[in-house]
């Protein structure tokens, strides 16, 4: 982690949030208490920061400066609103295409689909605010900048994310083996959010529940799955192709 990802002490972090930088994650040592921590649980509470209370010993890791017991990651972009993207996306006369991340933990995975996202004209990504991959320099690079480009939206619960983007008029098409729907069966010519789960757990049931419909990717071979960028790949650019052939506007 470079010196620039991260922010120590209790003060700077404040100083920091009030200032209006983007802090993807903050760890706490575990019984740190006092009057500064409350004041920046507070801030934490109100812009709804991702907190982890850890051992003294993995903020250690990461520094020995005097950290105080906290240190804030910085995230590498600016998170959009969900709710406020949305209604923007319809304003400009977007067809909507909305990539929903459901527990992408794997930095790697993260930026291949995000980069993938980019070629494909996605509007945005949207993933949670906790079990998710961070948005930082090494997920940048992978994406090849792609995270520049695409806005990525974190959500506090992706289930109310999909409901809210189903309430919106959007088509929400969950990625899943527990269906014999070949994808290529969906019509994806309407606003349309691909859902797409962790690799282990794949998507967990109450999402599931919110959503439209689920499809499957052929599986002709021993191995039972795909990765899942490349899995997210495929789905993303059926989308592409069926917008293509029904010379839909996919940028």
């Amino acid at each position: 982690m470079d010196r620039e990802d991260y922010i120590y002490g209790i003060r700077a972090i404040i100083e920091a949030i009030d200032a209006g930088k983007e802090i993807d994650k903050i760890f706490i040592k575990k019984d740190l208490h006092g009057d500064l921590i409350a004041e920046l649980t507070e801030r934490i509470r109100q812009l709804h920061i991702p907190t982890q209370r850890v051992p003294v010993e993995r903020i250690n890791r990461i520094t020995r400066k005097n950290h105080q017991g906290v240190l804030a990651m910085l995230s590498a972009v600016t998170y959009h609103r969900l709710d406020h993207l949305v209604p923007q996306l319809y304003e400009d006369g977007v067809l909507p295409f909305i990539v929903v991340l459901d527990g992408i933990t794997d930095v790697r995975n993260f930026g291949a689909i995000a980069r993938t996202c980019e070629c494909a004209g996605v509007d945005a990504i949207v993933i949670p605010e906790r079990g998710s991959v961070s948005v930082g320099g090494d997920a940048i690079k992978t994406s090849a900048g792609a995270l520049h480009r695409v806005p990525v939206c974190r959500e506090r619960s992706i289930t109310n994310a999909v409901k809210f983007l189903r309430d919106n008029g959007y088509k929400v098409v969950a990625a899943s083996e527990k269906v014999d729907i070949n994808y290529t069966c969906e019509d994806y010519t309407t606003p349309v959010a691909i859902v797409m789960g962790a690799e282990d757990t794949g998507i967990s049931p109450d999402v599931l529940e919110q959503c439209d419909t689920m499809v499957s990717i052929p599986m002709l071979g021993h191995i039972g799955s795909l990765n899942v960028s490349v899995a997210a790949g495929v789905l993303m650019y059926e989308v592409v192709r069926q917008r293509l052939d029904a010379n839909l506007e996919v940028i």
